[in-house]
């Protein structure tokens, strides 16, 4: 079982390198299920008078880790309130790094839009010196002609 956890692991940590974006929220949407769920669990080991059963459990977990508390089940031991302080920080931690992930996905668009705006403004740098050399050359060469009175009828007249 180790061995498979530690897969499992690794494939999650390759997936965190690969997008950052995808693999932190997917890393922190598999902790934050796994802590509701065994939070829902153990608040009703913990608190038996107050949760009444596992679903009631889950319910108290899943409003709690939302971080949207109703006060309709809440547990009264110390166990079952640091098992809640635990969930409202993951609460807390789930939403703080899927706002993150999703602020960093906005200004690495940005910035890959301004470096692409970048590379099109230095293109077109590039185009004009190419076209005011082409133009600098002809100029120069009409101005050879004009002085040397091309007899060709080239010239313009005045």
């Amino acid at each position: 079982m180790a061995d498979g956890f530690h897969r499992f692991t690794q494939r999650v940590l390759d997936q965190i390198a690969r997008d950052p974006f995808v693999g932190a929220w997917r890393a922190v949407a598999i902790i934050t299920t796994t802590v509701t769920v065994a939070a829902g669990l153990l608040v009703r080991l913990t608190d038996p008078d107050q949760i009444t059963s596992i679903w009631e459990g889950f319910w108290w977990a899943i409003q709690t880790v939302t971080t949207v508390g109703y006060g309709d089940v809440v547990p009264a031991s110390v166990p079952g309130r640091i098992i809640a302080s635990v969930v409202m920080i993951g609460g807390i931690g789930f939403i703080t790094v899927t706002t993150a992930a999703i602020a960093s996905a906005f200004v690495e668009a940005a910035r890959q839009r301004n470096a692409t705006d970048d590379d099109d403004v230095e293109d077109d740098i590039a185009l004009l010196r190419r076209e005011i050399a082409t133009l600098t050359d002809e100029v120069r060469d009409l101005k050879a002609a004009v002085l040397a009175g091309d007899s060709k009828g080239d010239t313009p007249s005045r």
